[in-house]
């Protein structure tokens, strides 16, 4: 595949996981199930971001390491997901979301969005 065909994979599966997450404001349902939604979805972001900067995603889950190699400085926030890649997943509780649901739904949206602009112009711009 392109890296303009595994990036939007990528963002394929993001739109999916914001999906549930939008499902899933209630605030009943689980910060810890809630929270691995949004860690998986900015993750799948910033490996879309690699991809299209032509550079290998690689197989990792954290963030940090991702925006390092983006030259990317993470918000605070959006740092604070990476407890829901593994230890929320297997440890007692309770994990707090580090911002509230609306907030950081629309940050990641903003991002999705971000990047499916920028794709659409490399590809106008390529004559695809």
């Amino acid at each position: 595949m392109s890296p303009a065909e595994d990036a939007a994979l990528l963002l394929r599966i993001v739109r999916r996981h914001l999906q549930a997450m939008r499902l899933n404001l209630n605030p009943l349902y689980p910060d810890e199930e809630w929270g691995f939604q949004a860690q998986q979805a900015l993750e799948k972001l910033l490996k879309a971001q690699l991809v299209l900067r032509d550079q290998p995603a690689p197989r990792t889950h954290e963030l940090l390491d991702l925006a390092l190699l983006l030259n990317e400085q993470l918000p605070e926030e959006l740092l604070q997901l990476q407890v829901f890649a593994v230890e929320a997943r297997y440890e007692d509780g309770p994990f707090a979301l580090p911002t509230s649901r609306d907030e950081l739904l629309a940050e990641l949206e903003r991002r999705l969005k971000g990047l499916e602009m920028a794709m659409a112009s490399e590809s106008s711009s390529s004559g695809q």
